[in-house]
């Protein structure tokens, strides 16, 4: 098989060019998270976020109620409680995070287990982006445009922010407010990805992108610029690879950032393993 019908073969099905449309568009509207998620060190906070919706997705599905509304108010609470946990107790930011976002995914996997015939465990966890209908396609595209337009209006206040909140703070832009605004943004990120990857993958979405740009430049735009190419690419080839082996969609997308990343990761010409070593070696010498 050459290369354009390996390209063109699973265009010829309707399932496919829908899961190549979700996927792009999670993978778009992650990577751009992902860099203000990297720059701030929220990490384990968009991990918890992804795992806590899991409840909500749940309840959702048994009262016919799109995944959209239990992922965000989920999402929501799960932000909230941390905050609370934090700020009431001795206990650290990432020790109230493990807490909340695994009592609350404990909680989904009850809720799951109690309605084994109504509800694929494996379509909640790990996405099913081959099986999109009309009104999901609607809903990642309503929410990854949202999401999309207020990053955009508000991207020199949250970059700001995301530099220094003291400085954000002196010229009279709110910190806790901007904070929390991109805390929603989080949230609704998820509940984009979460058609593409499932909950326990969309953690890898909201991460890989950012730390791989992050790499590669210094210049915000420029990161961001290289997060988008890396996740929409790997999105593209990870659907496509998935319907070439019969493998997990989710998972093989996944796998193609993890792999960009490693190779990042040893290659990158300033901050890559192989320069580094060879930086330390010339100064060595120099010694």
């Amino acid at each position: 098989m050459n290369l354009i019908d390996w390209l063109a073969e699973p265009l010829q099905f309707d399932f496919m060019r829908r899961a190549l449309l979700v996927s792009a568009v999670a993978g778009l509207v992650c990577a751009v998270l992902s860099c203000w998620v990297t720059l701030i060190g929220w990490s384990l906070l968009g991990d918890a976020i992804a795992h806590a919706v899991l409840p909500g997705v749940v309840l959702s599905y048994i009262f016919g109620l799109p995944f959209a509304v239990g992922a965000f108010l989920f999402g929501g609470l799960a932000v909230t409680l941390i905050g609370v946990v934090r700020d009431t107790t001795r206990i650290r930011g990432d020790a109230a995070i493990g807490v909340v976002f695994t009592g609350l995914f404990a909680l989904g996997l009850v809720l799951v287990s109690k309605t084994p015939s109504q509800i694929d465990l494996n379509h909640i966890l790990f996405g099913n982006v081959l099986g999109v209908s009309d009104s999901d396609i609607a809903q990642v595209l309503g929410i990854g445009a949202l999401t999309l337009a207020v990053v955009f209006y508000k991207r020199r206040d949250l970059t700001l922010y995301a530099f220094d909140p003291v400085h954000a703070h002196a010229i009279g832009l709110r910190p806790k407010r901007l904070g929390a605004l991109l805390l929603m943004l989080l949230a609704l990120t998820v509940v984009v990805a979460l058609q593409a990857v499932g909950i326990i993958l969309v953690s890898a979405m909201l991460i890989t992108p950012g730390v791989t740009a992050y790499l590669l430049t210094d210049r915000f735009e420029r990161m961001l610029a290289i997060a988008i190419a890396v996740s929409v690419s790997s999105c593209v080839l990870g659907t496509y690879l998935s319907f070439h082996v019969d493998s997990s969609t989710g998972g093989t997308i996944v796998l193609c950032q993890a792999i960009v990343f490693a190779l990042v990761y040893l290659f990158a010409p300033r901050r890559g393993l192989l320069a580094n070593k060879r930086k330390r070696r010339t100064a060595t010498s120099v010694r």
